[in-house]
């Protein structure tokens, strides 16, 4: 008897444990959208699986965005710099102003 009440005990423990970690919730959250969903998919588990989230974003599509990303801060990088440069031109050419008052 005593083996019995050791074996609920540890299953309670894990129940709490999923519970606290979000696990039925979001186990809960998927079987109802299966359930609620009008054409049932031929793969009830890859439905879970893709709907659970639990492979995160797409690998190449990571890749791609950190590409874009570096690309994007070089090309900041360089326009930054002829900004610099296009102001320094403008510098040279507009005339020093005479706090305000206006040429005769």
């Amino acid at each position: 008897m005593t083996s019995y009440r050791t074996a609920d005990s540890k299953r309670e423990e894990y129940r709490k444990y999923l519970e606290k970690a979000g696990v039925l919730d979001a186990l809960t959250k998927v079987l109802v959208g299966l359930y609620e969903e009008p054409e049932k998919p031929n793969n009830a588990l890859d439905f879970l699986k893709a709907h659970l989230g639990s492979s995160g974003p797409e690998t190449a599509d990571v890749e791609a965005l950190k590409i874009e990303v570096a690309e994007l801060k070089q090309k900041l990088e360089q326009l930054t710099e002829e900004n610099t440069v296009l102001k320094e031109k403008v510098q040279q050419y507009e005339p020093p102003a005479d706090d305000g008052a206006p040429e005769n």
